[in-house]
């Protein structure tokens, strides 16, 4: 990097470089000119190296003169081999426009982290994950994130070109409706947790609605990485069998998290970390815009993924992404070790549990072979809306499945009429006797059934080879203070617990006073 470039720390935890002027030629910058086989533009690249422990966000102010129909940037950067154990070079990228840069601020215009290496935007169209509108004049700044940077810096390269005309019309977006047709009162099963050509994804929007119908889901939610421009990509892709949410994989430093269902077109700030105790405020701003904060994949393995922010400001956490492997084993330990200290620290009145989180289960499918739907949340709604579909998992009406083929009941009664449904409470006498009752069916061949209770997994059978059967167990709310269900496949390694087929949320089993008369 130029050092001389280098100015003061901006409000988004990043720096910022000297200013890019089409005004007037600078050393630092190469300056081209010209009709050009697309009209008027002019074109400056700017080169420069990123030292180690640069900061998270740099910025490349670009003054922008009026008469601009098109901003356009390309860039590339050095990735030289590295020693083993070392990191190599990563260069994110994004924009934001002459409203400025401010955290949580109206200035951004899109995010293609390092899924692409050019992007456009103009005012009737834009590079998927960048959104349309009027090039207005001012300084605009382009976000440049190192990911990651070698022992011997990022060396880059950026090249501005401006193109001048008419303006053109920004198109009025068409968002998702809020309802689809369904079954009324059902378990209807989703997938929040999905990426298309808006961000690092390759499938495009049409495709990843074909493959969520014939993954046999209901829903989906639009979780690019920290863009919205999504939100208006599905125009023609819903249907009385499908409800698309919109939201947001909120992608920091420190962990990724979804904005499940928010408000078409909001977005949600990613520029902070867990040091600097912003993330309840970006929370509290999904929460506003009617969704839900998930946090994704907390211990998945990758550099930025792990979640360091807590859950006191989470509705449910994912803990099943993908193909099952060893991290999200961790998810679920550290998720029902959360649900043991719900039931150490009751709710108001000291009648149940505190608050606790339900667990969620998504692809996070980016391209083939990423199979849409596996696994899926599946969710009991009063109706397939946006405002059913969240309700029914914030309260844990939900259980998680590898496909629509496979499916589940779970319940739990104590012989007086009592019931209780997944992510509900039966309340009992402390040494009442509770039968919980579990149903599958279309699981795999090689399927063990496991309940697991505060006390830890107490009782596994296996399935019938038809991957369909009928598990009844007797306990006490003394003895348990709930009950989930797991349905696991063989272990690949002796020793170790097989990869899921399905998991449920639990049922709570509150002890009232007294005895069992």
């Amino acid at each position: 990097m130029n050092r001389r470039g280098l100015l003061a720390a901006t409000a988004a935890t990043g720096l910022t470089l000297a200013t890019v002027s089409f005004a007037h030629a600078e050393d630092r910058a190469e300056d081209r000119s010209g009709p050009g086989p697309d009209g008027p533009h002019r074109t400056r690249t700017v080169r420069g190296t990123l030292p180690v422990g640069s900061p998270d966000y740099v910025y490349l102010p670009v003054e922008v003169p009026r008469g601009v129909a098109e901003f356009a940037v390309s860039y590339t950067y050095d990735r030289p081999p590295v020693p083993p154990g070392a990191q190599g070079n990563a260069l994110d990228i994004g924009l934001f426009d002459e409203r400025g840069t401010a955290l949580g601020g109206r200035g951004f215009r899109g995010w293609s982290g390092g899924a692409r290496t050019s992007f456009f935007v103009r005012a009737d169209a834009a590079t998927p994950g960048y959104l349309p509108g009027p090039v207005r004049p001012g300084t605009w700044h382009i976000a440049l994130a190192p990911y990651t940077v070698a022992p011997e810096g990022l060396p880059y390269e950026v090249t501005v070109t401006l193109r001048f005309g008419e303006p053109g019309r920004t198109p009025a977006p068409v968002h998702p409706p809020e309802r689809a047709k369904g079954r009324g009162r059902a378990w209807y099963r989703g997938d929040c947790h999905v990426h298309s050509i808006h961000s690092d994804g390759r499938r495009t929007p049409a495709e990843i609605a074909a493959a969520a119908r014939a993954a046999g889901l209901d829903f989906i939610n639009s979780s690019e990485h920290n863009t919205t421009s999504a939100h208006a990509a599905w125009e023609g892709l819903w249907g009385d069998d499908l409800l698309i949410l919109t939201g947001e994989e909120i992608t920091t430093r420190n962990g990724h998290v979804l904005a499940v269902g928010t408000d078409p077109g909001v977005f949600v700030d990613w520029r902070y970390r867990a040091r600097e105790n912003r993330f309840g405020r970006y929370a509290h701003q999904v929460r506003r815009a009617g969704g839900l904060v998930v946090p994704a994949h907390p211990h998945a393995t990758c550099i930025g993924c792990n979640w360091k922010f807590g859950l006191a400001d989470a509705d449910a956490v994912e803990v099943w992404n993908g193909p099952w492997t060893p991290d999200d084993e961790i998810a679920l330990a550290e998720w029902d070790n959360a649900l043991v200290a719900a039931v150490r620290n009751p709710g108001g009145g000291g009648d149940g549990p505190g608050r606790w989180l339900p667990a969620m289960g998504n692809s996070d499918a980016h391209r083939e072979p990423d199979r849409v739907g596996h696994p899926q949340t599946v969710v009991l709604a009063e109706s397939l809306s946006r405002r059913a579909i969240l309700a029914g998992i914030r309260a844990g009406r939900s259980y998680l499945a590898e496909s629509a083929a496979l499916a589940l009941s779970f319940g739990a009664t104590d012989g007086r009429g009592g019931h209780a449904g997944i992510g509900e409470r039966l309340r009992a006498a402390a040494d009442a006797p509770v039968t919980v009752r579990l149903e599958v069916s279309g699981a795999a061949a090689d399927c063990t059934v496991r309940l697991v209770t505060d006390q830890g997994v107490l009782l596994t059978t296996p399935l019938p080879a038809a991957g369909t059967g009928v598990v009844e167990w007797r306990t006490t709310p003394a003895h348990a203070a709930y009950v989930r269900a797991e349905v696991r496949h063989a272990p690949a390694v002796p020793g170790l617990p097989g990869a899921f087929a399905a998991l449920t949320n639990p049922v709570f089993l509150d002890a009232a006073a007294g005895t069992a008369g």
